[in-house]
């Protein structure tokens, strides 16, 4: 975690003048907004045509506030819910006032959020009436000489809520059926133990032409996987990729070696050393076999909930968690057939709709079979990719979502 110096009062990050005491508040800011994600050139063009003439007033949801305090615990979704009939419009709910919402990324707790309707058109800013007085100029944002240190992204609202997503950004890993049976394999662990959980060491071998090592830009930290299960698209039949079963966390403490030692007859051995690792993090017991993945490196998550440009006609793949689970509820996770190959974007907001059942007709003598049409079952937005394979959380749903089930824009 990277730790930014600023003052004792809440951010308000705006594009301008920021008064302070020493030069430590201007540091911070350039670091914070630096980790920031950023903004697309998609949602820079709705940010402008929203803030050209603001946005219909018909847009807005019916209780929308005029004045809402943003607290701990909110998120960039449920404020664009409270303020939009279709909260994936958060760019232009955020473009409403670009002078004050320069990056929809950077809105803290604290801030007080004003409506200002006018003319049949809405503007959303940090100020009261800031859309009618629009000025160039930035405020200056006074603050004491007191200083403390923290990190200014880690006090930006969140997309979604953190703890519904966070294990799924470094867990399910979608790979290619060659790419984990080259990674490295855990080969034994110490007093010959058949099962390993956290604070055990183990000890793993590379690929011959890609051994573990420590070596500077080496990774040393790795994620420990199993059993590779096909992903198959649920209209084709075609494997899009195979998603590994997320077992742990290790660290890596020393590479693979060659010992030379006397071999008694007067000559020399060469024994090989496997790499010797601890086993940090274990969700489930890990063995010998298991295969070793470098961890990604950590990443600020957040992004602008947004509906895809092109049009999309996704299934679900599979529920996350495993075959135990037939269905999948609100705040669960789904992998479906789409990813960064059809353009897919962390941020996305599908529509789900019902597979719609064959059923038979109990009206009609003949009991002839009909087919129920796919109705709109609720909302999931994307919040990782791969190439051919997204995970998406089901932010609400009216039915269980089942492997099948569409997903297209949402209306």
């Amino acid at each position: 975690m990277d730790h930014n110096t600023h003052c004792g009062a809440t951010p308000r990050r705006a594009q301008g003048t920021v008064a302070v005491m020493g030069m430590a508040l201007v540091v911070a800011a350039a670091q914070g907004l630096a980790q920031t994600p950023p903004v697309t050139a998609q949602q820079q063009a709705a940010a402008q045509q929203a803030f050209a003439q603001g946005l219909p007033v018909a847009e807005l949801a019916p209780n929308a506030p005029d004045t809402y305090a943003v607290k701990r615990g909110d998120t960039l979704w449920g404020i664009a819910g409270l303020y939009l009939r279709r909260p994936w419009r958060w760019p232009a709910l955020w473009g409403m006032n670009r002078q004050d919402i320069a990056n929809p990324h950077l809105i803290f707790p604290g801030q007080t959020l004003y409506l200002d309707k006018q003319g049949g058109y809405a503007r959303l800013g940090t100020r009261p009436g800031a859309s009618a007085n629009a000025s160039t100029e930035p405020p200056t944002v006074r603050v004491s000489p007191r200083t403390r240190s923290d990190s200014l992204t880690d006090t930006a609202l969140p997309t979604l809520k953190s703890h519904l997503i966070e294990s799924f950004l470094v867990e399910p890993v979608v790979v290619d059926e060659q790419t984990l049976l080259q990674a490295p394999r855990i080969v034994a662990t110490i007093e010959d133990r058949v099962l390993m959980s956290t604070g055990d060491r183990a000890y793993a071998r590379g690929d011959a032409a890609n051994p573990l090592r420590t070596d500077y830009g080496e990774p040393r930290y790795y994620r420990v996987f199993r059993n590779a299960v096909p992903l198959k698209d649920p209209a084709s039949g075609e494997i899009l990729g195979y998603e590994a079963q997320y077992l742990g966390k290790a660290e890596l403490l020393r590479g693979e070696s060659v010992e030379e030692s006397p071999d008694g007859e007067g000559g020399m051995a060469f024994d090989y050393v496997p790499a010797t690792l601890d086993i940090t993090a274990a969700r489930e017991e890990i063995r010998a076999g298991d295969r070793l993945l470098p961890a990604p490196a950590r990443t600020f998550v957040s992004y602008v909930p947004h509906a895809p440009q092109m049009e999309v006609d996704a299934r679900v793949v599979s529920i996350y968690g495993g075959a135990a689970f037939a269905n999948a509820a609100q705040n669960q996770v789904i992998a479906i057939n789409r990813g960064e190959q059809e353009g897919l974007q962390t941020g996305h907001v599908l529509n789900l709709m019902t597979k719609g059942d064959r059923i038979k007709d109990t009206t009609d003598d003949a009991r002839a079979m009909i087919k129920l049409p796919s109705e709109s079952n609720g909302m999931a937005m994307v919040f990782r990719t791969f190439e051919r394979v997204s995970y998406a959380l089901i932010l609400d749903v009216r039915t269980p979502v089942r492997v099948g089930d569409r997903l297209v824009n949402p209306h």
